[in-house]
């Protein structure tokens, strides 16, 4: 029987992959729904006055195109008169050498071995208006490909009303969050904070266990004795020269000429390997090796039991917190006036191109076809092929052509071994012949005799004849066996070539 199980198991795979797709294209339509949903709903409110309080309202317009832009002159000059500062100066620069931060930072950033993709912004403190850094968490993916494959890569940052974000690489989802929960620190200060000035008292006790105080060392406790003790079974190898020392000085060194004895001491030789100890066990004064000791027991203490007077580790009280505040709402950040670039690198050839920030993501995904997406396709035309990416991959690796090897080995060997038919009996060489006993013979012709005389009873004298000759013969056939030669009624096995 042929082991379709294998085949069985591809299948029920490839059917288990298609349904995940599946329900997977399904939850982002449900997403995406949900948040068209939300968008209706506030345009609904906005539309209608129903909240009148709010003040900030997010409304998405069509970026339109004005023609081409260019800039007319370089600031070449070494002043900032021409520059748009961010309100947001860092405390610690010069003012010579400003930088300065913008309330949004968004982009890869490579240190080492170390590959992020920087999602930070500044969040406003309501009470005292002071700017704080929120760092959104790491990206759900490994970004190492993004910096090291030599391609066109595009970086999407979408922020919604609702306090959601997701980031994009290469339209494809790496990271997704809320501005509230996913960044840290948080944006809200917790309510209650430790009381500055409580003090644990000085009969405080955290010690959950405490040595036994009933407990008492044994009597055969030794604790001065060695963890180490000479091995009393070694015995000092013979031709071990006792007399003579390791380390002699070298005959052939000759003091300096510059050595100044009242400056530098006595002048000594250096000292080298004896040469009469290279042919012996070894010199010197033997001792015998260190071995662990038996009866080493170490210093003696107390067994621990529960503390009867633990109370717990101590933590001073919550008071409530005089710089809390509750922001609801931290994608209401300032107004965006200018993009920039902040770049420190080692690396050269680095190239940045079409920035676009924009009210409606599929403007952003429109943008992102007609032009990421064309030069995505020519890079994608004029790549090797799959097999001459092997190669060269293989070439930086040698070690690849194993598993290339296993890979397409493997499965054909084992498709040879289950699914090859098995050989017929036709094919195996051998032709076997149907064997006939003789009393079998005997049977069978006095059927065919009474056949015969029941159908014509004038049965001639030829017939009787031939009947005697096979009784001749068979009784031929008995001898012949008893002398232990073969008849051909017997078992021929013929090897056919």
């Amino acid at each position: 029987m042929r082991p379709w199980w294998g085949w069985t198991c591809l299948l029920l795979l490839s059917v288990a992959l298609v349904t995940w797709a599946q329900d997977k294209e399904l939850e982002d339509e449900e997403e995406d729904a949900l948040v068209e949903d939300a968008f209706d709903t506030e345009a609904a409110e906005a539309e209608n006055g129903a909240d009148a309080n709010v003040s900030f309202q997010v409304t998405y317009k069509t970026p339109v195109p004005t023609g081409e832009v260019y800039f007319a002159e370089t600031f070449d000059d070494g002043s900032l008169s021409r520059w748009q500062l961010s309100k947001t100066m860092k405390e610690d620069a010069d003012d010579d050498i400003a930088k300065y931060d913008g309330y949004i930072m968004f982009g890869p950033d490579k240190c080492g071995e170390d590959y992020k993709l920087h999602f930070i912004f500044r969040h406003k403190n309501p009470l005292n208006g002071d700017l704080e850094e929120k760092h959104a968490k790491r990206a759900d993916v490994d970004l190492k490909k993004f910096y090291s494959d030599k391609k066109t890569h595009l970086y999407t940052l979408v922020l919604n009303p609702d306090n959601s974000y997701e980031i994009f690489i290469d339209q494809s989802s790496v990271s997704k969050g809320n501005l509230l929960t996913d960044v840290i620190p948080p944006v809200n200060p917790p309510k209650e904070v430790d009381d500055s000035k409580d003090r644990k008292p000085e009969d405080w006790d955290e010690r959950a266990k405490i040595p036994d105080p009933e407990a008492v060392k044994p009597d055969d406790w030794d604790e001065d004795a060695p963890a180490m003790v000479e091995d009393p079974n070694a015995v000092q190898p013979e031709g071990w020269l006792d007399d003579e020392p390791e380390l002699v000085p070298d005959p052939s060194a000759l003091k300096p000429d510059d050595w100044d004895e009242e400056m530098d001491g006595e002048w000594e030789a250096p000292q080298v390997p004896n040469a009469a100890c290279a042919e012996v066990p070894g010199c010197g004064k033997w001792k015998p090796p260190m071995v662990n000791n038996p009866h080493y027991k170490g210093k003696w203490k107390a067994p621990l039991v529960d503390n009867p007077n633990y109370q717990g580790v101590w933590s001073p009280r919550k008071v409530t917190n005089p710089d809390y505040f509750e922001d609801l709402y931290p994608f209401r950040m300032s107004a965006v006036h200018a993009l920039g670039l902040e770049l420190w690198s080692m690396t050269s050839n680095i190239y940045f191109d079409n920035f676009i920030i924009t009210g409606d993501k599929e403007v952003a995904d429109r943008w992102a076809s007609d032009s990421w997406g064309l030069k995505r396709l020519v890079a994608s035309a004029n790549e090797p092929g799959v097999f001459s990416q092997l190669a060269l991959a293989a070439e930086e690796r040698p070690w690849l052509w194993i598993i290339y090897i296993l890979t397409v080995g493997l499965p054909i060997g084992l498709g040879v071994l289950f699914c090859w038919p098995k050989k017929s009996d036709q094919d195996s060489g051998y032709v076997y012949k149907k064997v006939k006993t003789p009393a079998q013979d005997d049977f069978d012709e006095g059927e065919e005799e009474e056949e015969d005389a029941e159908k014509d009873d004038n049965v001639g004298e030829s017939e009787d004849a031939e009947d005697r000759g096979l009784e001749e013969d068979l009784k031929e056939d008995d001898v012949t066996k008893s002398n232990g030669t073969p008849s051909d009624d017997e078992v021929k096995i013929t090897f056919v070539t």
